[in-house]
């Protein structure tokens, strides 16, 4: 099969000829349908973030497909069926996915980091950990629920536990921070969105957001204090930066939660006098749970989050570094790969 196999930082993906993968009895194989591009990957491309397997490795997690084949104990699905994979998958024994929580697995597994993504004609999951994709979404759109839009769901929801009636700063207006600005609306909050791209904020317009604010004309902070009178109900971050997130906690009214989406191996630096004594919460999110996918999934298939006009470029495999050259000039909101293409 073809694949696009990273090597290491500042080198370009190639496009090569590898094995398609050998499942085990428990694991599915699934035909590629789409992969989103994701920041992720621009990580370990362009910042030199290390991936947990040693390169060689296919990077991509963000996929939809169609089962191709079924060990010999999967009872769930069967050839042909409609799929979608999630970015993460867990142990389901260890403590924390005991709670509930198995987004902070202690032995995840990352696809396109511990194993081999779906930039690839084909890849292997287990089988406990797929979902079932209804009919009413095409497959192109779906595989883009797998992060782009089931990380935000469980950031709004669990992490800053939006309520209707809630001001929301949402900082950062790309893949993720536009589904952020639809999950917050679609709870209820009142959206404002900050960017420094003009073309950004009017696409945040059209997904929710009630007023926007362009960070590199207008001090954030004073623009958002001004619109709540006082302050966000709740701040969240989506682009990664030490600087944002600072100014993100800032926004906020006394009592005010900060929850971080957004990646960034750089301290932080906040006011501890101002955490305690007004009470503040900051809370960080990754991923999303296995048992909240079904919700995204019915969202999407129902139309209260529209998942469509997130994907505005698509690209074969063999041109998978033009995607993400256009995530590196910050264009569009998904690219999506259709290794079959």
């Amino acid at each position: 099969m073809k694949a696009a196999v990273f090597y290491g930082k500042n080198e370009p993906l190639k496009i090569e000829e590898v094995p398609v993968p050998d499942t085990a009895q428990d694991e599915i194989l699934v035909q590629v349908a789409a992969c989103g591009v994701c920041h992720t990957d621009l990580h370990y491309l362009d910042h030199g973030v290390p991936t947990f397997k040693t390169p060689p490795l296919i990077l991509g997690h963000e996929a939809s497909g169609i089962v191709s084949k079924c060990g010999s104990s999967v009872k769930e699905f069967k050839p042909g069926d409609r799929v979608l994979l999630p970015a993460v998958y867990a142990c389901g024994r260890c403590f924390y996915c005991r709670k509930g929580r198995e987004n902070i697995c202690q032995s995840m597994i990352m696809l396109g980091n511990n194993v081999d993504g779906a930039y690839s004609e084909y890849v292997k999951i287990p089988s406990k950990d797929a979902f079932h994709l209804p009919e009413e979404i095409p497959l192109i759109e779906g595989a883009i629920i797998a992060d782009a839009i089931s990380t935000p769901f469980h950031a709004v929801k669990n992490r800053a536990k939006v309520q209707p009636g809630d001001t929301v700063a949402v900082f950062g207006c790309g893949g993720v921070g536009i589904n952020v600005i639809q999950m917050a609306a679609a709870a209820g909050g009142t959206v404002i969105a900050v960017d420094r791209l003009p073309h950004k904020l009017e696409l945040a317009k059209g997904f929710g957001a009630q007023y926007v604010i362009h960070s590199g004309e207008k001090d954030a902070r004073k623009e958002i204090k001004k619109i709540t009178n006082g302050g966000a109900d709740t701040a969240i971050e989506a682009i990664g930066n030490p600087e944002v997130m600072t100014l993100a906690f800032e926004s906020l009214r006394p009592g005010g939660r900060l929850c971080i989406i957004g990646y960034s191996d750089q301290n932080v630096l906040f006011s501890a006098a101002k955490i305690m004594y007004r009470e503040m919460e900051i809370v960080g999110s990754l991923g999303c749970p296995p048992i909240e996918y079904p919700r995204v999934i019915e969202m999407v298939r129902s139309g209260k989050i529209k998942a469509a006009p997130l994907v505005t470029h698509r690209f074969p495999l063999s041109q998978i570094d033009k995607a993400f050259d256009l995530l590196r000039k910050g264009e569009g909101i998904r690219s999506v790969v259709i290794p079959g293409e």
